[in-house]
């Protein structure tokens, strides 16, 4: 890695940095957002005051390239990008830390628990050590770290505390609807009920066993469940990782011309380590 470059608020030898570059974080979003609508108050705050209703897939891919830049970008740019969304949230009234708390929490536990659940290979201690770097990227949204669960018995924890506050509601309903079927221009039909719909429902298929409950559908088998999502994430990897890192806009190509080759992702290789 080269010695003058600014390697990021995670840098090559984080987890972060080896996880987020695996594809099967597409799936581990869509969860994300499963997970995300089942809280009421949160979720009127989206739809009040943001462009989910009118543009979803515009929101969607900002939502993906701020998480790019936090964990690829220069440290400048990610607290840059930091900071302009802590000032959209102070302007649109959506700065209670108790729901920044939620969106960040559903986030990492998503990502964690596809990753772990899709066979890339974390020991129970990069986990907690995952969680424990993503308190920075919880203060840059506005949150004090110290109140970020850091470890998987700490997340465990506030799920638990939160649980009775959580309800699908007419606003999870309307977030249902779109990631069932998304409105696409008539040529990406196809493609959504033969892709998107199957994305879709294995990420709702992850989500843990209350939130199957909250929807109203019991629970698949984990087993079952961990096949196909092994088996879809392997499908996923046999994309050439240059051809997947060429889709906009493009971070993690940015952050090897910066860093050097050597900062390639690879969680088989240096999660091992």
């Amino acid at each position: 890695m080269r010695q003058d470059a600014d390697p990021g608020l995670f840098g090559p030898r984080s987890v972060t940095w080896q996880l987020h570059g695996d594809p099967v974080m597409w799936i581990a979003g869509v969860r994300a957002l499963w997970l995300q609508a089942l809280h009421p108050v949160a979720v009127r705050g989206v739809m009040i005051n943001s462009s989910f209703r009118d543009d979803p897939w515009g929101r969607l891919m900002r939502t993906a390239s701020f998480v790019g830049t936090l964990s690829y970008g220069t440290t400048e740019a990610a607290e840059a990008a930091g900071a302009r969304v802590r000032r959209i949230h102070r302007l649109l009234g959506v700065d209670d830390p108790e729901l920044l708390l939620w969106v960040h929490c559903a986030e990492v536990d998503s990502y964690l628990s596809v990753a772990r659940r899709s066979g890339l290979p974390l020991t129970d201690a990069q986990a907690d050590r995952y969680l424990d770097e993503h308190r920075v990227s919880a203060r840059l949204v506005g949150l004090d770290p110290e109140t970020v669960p850091g470890s998987v018995a700490e997340l465990a924890r506030y799920f638990e505390g939160v649980l009775p506050r959580l309800a699908a509601g007419p606003d999870a309903r309307t977030v249902e609807d779109f990631l069932r079927r998304p409105p696409v221009k008539p040529v990406l039909v196809p493609a959504r009920e033969v892709i998107w719909r199957r994305v879709t429902a294995l990420a709702y298929d992850t989500l843990p066993p209350y939130a199957h409950a909250l929807y109203g559908r019991p629970a698949p088998a984990d087993g079952t469940v961990d096949q196909r999502l092994t088996a879809t994430a392997n499908l996923l990897r046999c994309i050439p990782d240059r051809v997947r890192w060429r889709l906009p806009p493009r971070h993690i190509l940015r952050a090897m011309d910066r860093l050097g080759p050597d900062s390639r992702p690879d969680p088989y290789a240096h999660l091992d380590e």
